[in-house]
């Protein structure tokens, strides 16, 4: 199902229930899987690993070299899982030596003119809002949701479950559960909607509140307040991933609300 008018390399793998449509551009050194969609004008380019039951859109560029001055023709990819949609105008650069690979999970959506950088890493379910900018080794958790028009720096790390408002310029990592928003970003409570919309229980989302009162409105500082959660709040898998992820954020995470 390739559109005679596209120009596919014929040593790239493509599923045979795939679709290629007019004018994309498919290179060597490409593996497209099953019904996945490849629309008009779409570049498809060496290194590039789609899953099945993608569909990228036109205009969309998967695989490109990367926009790092470091990068010195070396082998990469840019890996796309299942079920991902890539929307209009959106970039995915291959990694670098860095990493080898930069990659967005499954079930991912990422909208209009976004940017995935080298060499990050994107789980599952998570989506990027029209022209959200990720700079490279970005690391991205399952289920967030980036606002429209945010700008993420290098090397920062967004937890799962959490919410950024559009426009916010991420350079602290944001720990899991939250809403960020703010000039400079902050923390601005739990994303209860969202969670609950995940069948987190009453129970749970009860404790990711106790935990983030402690961390952010208690007064302490965050080593201070890391260790009384430890010490007070019932262990439960919640608590115990924002205690590690605070625990282990080179970076530091985003300040509480003044």
């Amino acid at each position: 199902m390739i559109h005679p008018l596209a120009c596919v390399h014929p040593s790239a793998v493509i599923a045979e229930s795939a679709e290629v449509g007019p004018f994309a551009y498919i290179e060597a050194n490409v593996v497209i899987g099953e019904r996945t969609v490849v629309m008009a004008n779409a570049s498809v380019m060496s290194g590039a690993r789609i899953g099945d039951d993608c569909q990228i859109f036109p205009s969309a560029v998967v695989g490109a070299i990367p926009q790092d001055l470091k990068f010195q023709g070396e082998e990469t990819l840019a890996i796309i899982g299942n079920h991902t949609v890539i929307r209009e105008c959106a970039t995915v650069h291959r990694g670098t030596a860095s990493k080898g690979k930069t990659v967005v999970g499954n079930h991912c959506l990422i909208m209009a003119y976004s940017h995935v950088a080298h060499d990050c890493l994107l789980h599952d379910h998570i989506i990027m809002s029209n022209a959200t900018q990720l700079a490279g080794e970005v690391v991205v958790d399952d289920y967030a949701i980036l606002g429209g028009g945010s700008l993420v720096h290098q090397f920062t790390h967004v937890g799962a479950h959490s919410m950024t408002q559009g426009g916010t310029k991420v350079n602290k990592d944001i720990p899991p559960y939250v809403i960020a928003a703010r000039e400079p970003i902050s923390y601005c409570g739990i994303n209860s909607v969202g969670l609950s919309r995940r069948g987190f229980s009453r129970e749970q989302v009860a404790a990711i509140q106790d935990t983030y009162r402690l961390i952010y409105m208690s007064g302490l500082n965050v080593s201070q307040a890391l260790q009384q959660i430890n010490e007070t709040l019932p262990q439960s898998p919640e608590r115990d991933a924002i205690v590690n992820f605070i625990a282990n954020s080179p970076r530091g995470v985003i300040r509480g609300t003044m």
